[in-house]
């Protein structure tokens, strides 16, 4: 495994995230094609703790599990992208979250911690990559995940729909 350091500056030249959405600040190691460790710090200024109550309980401060599932996934598509970044969404080749099986959260994520997501590519053929994961504070595994998959698809086939189109795929009139 490589040892290396690539802090937001590359984060930012590699995924086409920023913030709020961007949920790493680090990585530590990769082996391209293989395995990544990537580290995000949970601090208490970040947006989804902002309406929580000045009395609200410890447990209420509780890192949300969509997001700590999110900065798991980013890692995996930085994996999958490390010799090929794909920095801009609208770009030709546009990666795509596929799916996600086997996910346990096995313990709490809070501000003041810093959550290490190891990923480890299992598979890959054609346009398809597939990792199984693991997310750790300290000496404590907080999530685990069996099966994660990213896809690749042509910028171009991915187009927006145009607002008629949006308006009958939500069973509108376009008169």
């Amino acid at each position: 495994m490589t040892e290396m350091s690539a802090g937001v500056a590359e984060l930012k030249r590699r995924l086409p995230h920023r913030h709020p959405m961007l949920l790493l600040d680090r990585v530590v190691r990769v082996e391209p094609g293989a395995r990544l460790i990537a580290r995000k710090a949970v601090t208490c200024n970040e947006p989804w703790y902002e309406r929580l109550a000045d009395d609200a309980a410890e447990r209420d401060h509780d890192y949300p599990v969509v997001l700590l599932v999110e900065s798991c996934c980013q890692a995996a598509g930085l994996l999958a992208t490390w010799d090929a970044p794909v920095p801009d969404a609208r770009g030709d080749r546009v990666m795509l979250f596929g799916g996600i099986s086997g996910v346990r959260f096995t313990g709490r994520v809070r501000p003041g911690d810093v959550v290490e997501h190891q990923v480890r590519q299992t598979r890959s053929f054609a346009d398809t990559v597939i990792f199984e994961g693991r997310s750790t504070v300290g000496d404590e595994t907080v999530m685990e995940i069996e099966q994660l998959v990213i896809a690749f698809r042509p910028g171009a086939g991915l187009a927006t729909a145009t607002p008629a189109t949006a308006d009958r795929a939500r069973g509108g009139r376009t008169t």
